[in-house]
């Protein structure tokens, strides 16, 4: 079986991901994805599920002081 997405990336390509989505560039959050993932390259529709759910996930977190 295939590891999800969000665990074949390395953490701070994660971060920067969370970044990114934070930041409304989701484009450049899925390139960096499919940039990073390695083999085999993740689909765009399995990348813009994980940028939906991380989005989620951010927008449930409380603010940094």
């Amino acid at each position: 079986m295939e590891k999800a997405l969000w665990d074949r990336l390395p953490v701070e390509t994660r971060r920067e991901v969370d970044r990114l989505i934070s930041a409304g560039r989701n484009v450049q959050a899925i390139a960096l994805m499919r940039e990073h993932a390695g083999p085999p390259t993740p689909h765009l529709h399995e990348c813009v599920d994980v940028v939906n759910q991380r989005f989620s996930v951010l927008r449930h977190r409380p603010a940094s002081p």
